[in-house]
């Protein structure tokens, strides 16, 4: 069959059928499921591959590449009282938090080094162990007597205590 220079053809998914239609209602057709079609791919609801656009019929409850929409906190409620977010407890640190255990840190660091001339050097090696190493191990490292680092570390860790608690 061919096809006149102002015909255009639209499938139908429901009765697997083509269609004749002229060219002036192919274009606005065509403009508004392809203006759907981006927006519902740009939801990231809609998944159709380029080679598949021609089965778009705007109907996207019953489309095969329709995807679930994703759930926003803030999206409102259905009572309208707020959002989900102001529900969902928020887990992370304020800033306030963060700052004031950074400014710990700092003092902490500073308070090593006033203790101990080799401050650098241990927490390289406290760096390098995240998952943990013992007193014993790091003296070996240094070259010192176990006790007398075992007792400067128990010192410091106390000093650490009582900064952390007040």
């Amino acid at each position: 069959m061919k096809k006149e220079s102002n015909q255009h053809r639209i499938y139908d998914k429901g009765t697997r059928t083509w269609f004749e239609i002229p060219e002036e209602e192919y274009r606005e057709y065509d403009r508004k499921r392809t203006a759907l079609r981006r927006r519902m791919q740009y939801q990231h609801r809609c998944i159709c591959p380029r080679d598949k656009f021609w089965l778009c019929d705007c109907m996207c409850e019953d489309c095969e590449f329709q995807t679930t929409p994703m759930v926003s906190v803030d999206d409102p409620l259905p009572d309208a009282e707020g959002t989900l977010g102001d529900y969902v407890p928020d887990d992370k640190p304020t800033i306030d938090e963060v700052l004031a255990d950074r400014d710990l840190l700092e003092r902490l660091i500073k308070r090593l080094r006033e203790i101990d001339p080799e401050a650098d050097r241990i927490l390289e090696i406290w760096q390098d162990n995240p998952e943990g190493i013992s007193d014993r191990k790091v003296a070996e490292i240094l070259g010192r007597k176990q006790r007398t680092f075992a007792d400067e570390m128990k010192k410091f860790r106390d000093e650490f205590r009582a900064e952390r608690n007040s």
